[in-house]
């Protein structure tokens, strides 16, 4: 029987030492076969000289033979296993560029399917093969495969990297708690591991909430540029409806003007006209009468002039012209009369988008209330924080750095950073009034001007009829009538500010292009009571949808 017959297994032709197929195998007296340089060093890098697997000690260095039938049942054994490794390696894939070889193959090197931590070795399927079924071997750490796994051993002993040293935060091997981490907290590299990963499965799960989140937000986006776009294609299209209507109009005022003067010239035309006709009947018939009568004259028959000079003698019944003139028609008034026309269609349409708009506004509406901490200490404020009218006499407040010291000014408690906001105030049976909004930062002591440089985008009404845009230099406001009650609306990113009489419909006037970097607050100013004439209060009301 060959040697080779009498294989069992490939663990049989392993060293113990190096974990690898015996190189020049030499057997102790115990028994026990090893590598000849694996015994060797080790003996020399110990005191005692002892078996590594029995732990026999011998007194003195016994002198090792190289076990001839083991070699060549090794031999045997290399070649079967290189026959077994040529004919599979067409079964298993090379590794490719990025992937991890296998550190024990020769020749063309297989992918590697795990990397022994103990050993740092990687190990392609063939290869692994003892450290799944020799009892030894199966203790040892496997991973996936990684490089570099000397980067796994201390550097400075040389060892495996088997702990975490809690004080510093590093990976350590077991002599390094014996020098440098003497004092430190350990821990088994398994257990730091099961932390970290537990944090790392925490961290996951909050990234991927972050996640969530973005994706929400930008669902919300895409949500807010869609509704952005149909706003914008409904507002296009009632933009194009509405002018093609003025335009319509525009052509039409533009054709009857036309038409009316077209009608006016002629008339004119046929009037002269008639008179021309008129007048060359007459020319034709005083012809006629003037041949006659030359006829007449030059006749030597006595008897025949004498008896028709009676009908002859006089010119034949005409017209007296005198008087008669032809004066061109008047156009004066035509245009403005058509110009009138069309700015009082205009101004229907305009009524109607204005209804329109303040509708959509009005869907923005927010409760406001008076603050009593900014109010002017001669200003009375509503139970319900809904009124104000100024006093005649000055409370005893404390002077909080909300407060205004010198103007008759409240803001509101609700402040706005985003957003658009409205809200409505009764103005009736005052004389002077300001509203508006302002921004947080404002100066509130001592004399004020309101303008938008100042953080004030306000209108205000005095002496009962004079309206203006407080926008620094001031703008009068020519309105139709005396508003009752205003609306103010607020496009906070648009930078829009408008007012609106609520009675009339009208649009009085609007700030815009306006730069919001901070909160705004509703502003309320009823002004001095005047004796008693300006003594009715500003009333924040409740809005009512535009019909």
């Amino acid at each position: 029987m060959s040697a080779a017959s009498c294989l069992q297994s490939k663990h049989q032709f392993l060293c113990s030492i190096c974990l690898d197929v015996f190189t020049d195998p030499v057997t102790t007296s115990c028994g026990h076969n090893f590598c000849k340089n694996c015994i060797t060093e080790h003996w020399n890098s110990n005191v005692q000289y002892l078996c590594p697997m029995c732990k026999k000690v011998f007194n003195t260095k016994p002198e090792l033979h190289v076990n001839t039938l083991l070699s060549e049942m090794v031999s045997q054994f290399r070649q079967e296993a290189q026959q077994k490794a040529s004919s599979s390696s067409s079964e298993q894939q090379a590794a490719k560029p990025g992937e991890v070889p296998c550190d024990v193959c020769t020749g063309t090197k297989l992918k590697a399917l795990k990397s022994c931590l103990v050993c740092l070795t990687s190990y392609c399927e063939t290869h692994l093969e003892p450290h799944l079924t020799m009892s030894g071997l199966k203790r040892h750490q496997l991973m996936d495969p990684v490089e570099n796994l000397e980067d796994r051993m201390c550097m400075k002993h040389d060892k495996p990297l088997e702990l975490f040293c809690k004080t510093n935060q590093t990976c350590v091997c077991m002599l390094c708690t014996y020098s440098d981490h003497k004092t430190h907290e350990f821990v088994p590299l398994k257990e730091e591991y099961e932390g970290k990963k537990a944090e790392l499965g925490k961290t996951e799960a909050e990234i991927q909430q972050m996640i969530q989140k973005r994706r929400l937000k930008i669902q919300k986006i895409k949500q807010s540029v869609e509704l952005s776009k149909e706003a914008a294609d409904r507002e296009t299209a009632e933009g194009v409806q509405v002018f093609t209507a003025l335009k319509e109009s525009v052509e039409r005022g533009q054709a009857k003007l036309i038409n009316s003067i077209k009608k006016r010239q002629k008339k004119s035309e046929k009037q002269a006209e008639d008179f021309i006709k008129e007048l060359e009947q007459e020319i034709s018939e005083l012809m006629k009468r003037s041949s006659e009568v030359e006829k007449l004259s030059h006749s030597e028959d006595h008897l025949h002039l004498l008896q028709n000079f009676p009908s002859l003698k006089a010119a034949p019944p005409t017209k007296d012209w005198t008087e008669v003139s032809i004066r061109p028609p008047s156009y004066e008034g035509t245009v403005v009369r058509a110009v009138a026309q069309l700015e009082e269609k205009l101004s229907e349409e305009m009524k109607k988008l204005v209804k329109a708009e303040l509708k959509r506004v009005q869907k923005y509406a927010v409760d406001v209330t008076l603050d009593p901490d900014t109010a002017y200490p001669e200003l009375i404020l509503s139970d319900d924080g809904k009124q104000v009218n100024h006093g005649d006499k000055r409370k005893n407040l404390p002077d909080n750095p909300k407060r205004f010291s010198d103007c008759a000014n409240v803001l509101g408690k609700q402040s706005f950073s985003s957003g658009r906001f409205y809200f409505e105030v009764q103005v009736k049976r005052k004389t002077e009034w300001t509203l508006g909004v302002a921004r947080e930062s404002i100066n509130r002591k001592g004399q004020i001007t309101l303008r938008p440089q100042d953080g004030y985008w306000t209108i205000w009404m005095r002496n009962g009829n004079e309206y203006k845009a407080l926008a620094g230099p001031d703008v009068d406001l020519s309105l139709k009538s005396q508003p009752q009650k205003v609306g103010v609306f607020v496009d906070y990113e648009e930078g829009l500010v408008s007012f609106y009489d609520i009675d009339t419909v009208d649009l009085i006037c609007s700030f815009t292009g306006c730069s919001f970097t901070e909160k705004l607050y509703p502003y309320f100013s009823p002004c001095p009571h005047d004796g008693g004439k300006n003594s009715a209060p500003l009333i924040i009301c409740p809005v009512n949808q535009t019909a």
